[in-house]
Order: structure tokens, then sequence, then C-alpha cells
């Protein structure tokens, strides 16, 4: 179910938002990072991943959203569950006066780089990286980061 941008406004103005994280690795040991186009964390390096709807279930949100991020429809099975992250961003979506607070279910998975068809709607250019260089880079979100730091994974509670 799609909310109304107002609807949603008063939504991220008033709750946290569920979403999922894509943590993607090809057969090189890279991870890959897009871009993003989008308010919050526009301009910077970042995950794949996206909301869950309403009465959406996860199972369901997780095909939709490796198909939209990915181009690849894939079952939950596919992934191992990577833990609970939140993520607090100062500004939102529409670039009003006001906060977005998500809650974070973070999935790693293995694909073969050659099987995807990366959208350019969230993302503007993408890149494959090792941790090691991810972390070393300049513009990649601290959120997209801390899955790759030791301490910041021993903060993510699981569930």
């Amino acid at each position: 179910m799609f909310l109304t941008p107002e609807d949603f406004a008063a939504a991220v103005r008033s709750t946290p938002l569920i979403s999922m994280d894509l943590i993607v690795e090809n057969e090189e040991g890279e991870f890959l990072l897009g871009k993003r186009n989008n308010r919050p964390a526009q301009g910077y390096w970042f995950v794949p991943g996206g909301r869950v709807q309403k009465d959406e279930p996860l199972s369901a949100a997780f095909a939709r959203l490796t198909e939209i991020e990915l181009g690849l429809r894939l079952p939950m099975s596919a992934a191992c569950f990577d833990g609970v992250w939140q993520h607090f961003y100062d500004d939102n979506f529409s670039g009003s006066a006001f906060s977005t607070h998500y809650v974070v279910l973070g999935f790693r998975l293995r694909v073969n780089q050659q099987t995807l068809a990366l959208p350019d709607a969230q993302h503007n250019d993408y890149c494959w990286l090792t941790p090691q260089a991810l972390l070393a880079m300049d513009h990649v979100h601290d959120n997209s980061r801390a899955y790759f730091l030791a301490e910041k994974r021993a903060e993510a509670p699981g569930l």
C-alpha cells in the first residue's frame, strides 16, 4: 500500500519506518554501493534497500526490493539475516524540516554480478568495493559503513 506524499510525510514525522538493506557481495568479495539520488542520504554511497510497505509480509518485501534494487527477484532464503540496525537522518524525502528514523533489517547475499540489472531510479552510479576500500572511501554513508565495522556490528542487536 503506497501513501500519498502528505500521509507519508505525517508518518515520517511521527513514527520510525521499517526497511531492508541489501548487503550484496559479488564473486570477488566486493560489495555493491550506489550513489543516492534522493533524500535522505542524497549524494552518499549507500547499500541498496528500501522500505517495507504496510501489510506486506517480509518475504514479499524482500522479493520486491531485490527486483527493484538489483533487477533480480530473489527469495529471502537467498540471503543471511545480518541484524537489526537503526538509521537516523536530520532530513527526509521532502526536504522539509523534520528528521527520518529507520529500523533496518540487514540481509547479506552473494550474487553473480553479471545477472544484475541495476536501475537508476534510486542511485545514479554504482561501484563494487572491498570492505577495506569502502571504509577508506569518501562519501560512503556512515549507516552503510557500519555494516563493515566490527565495533558497530557488536552494537546491532539481533531479533
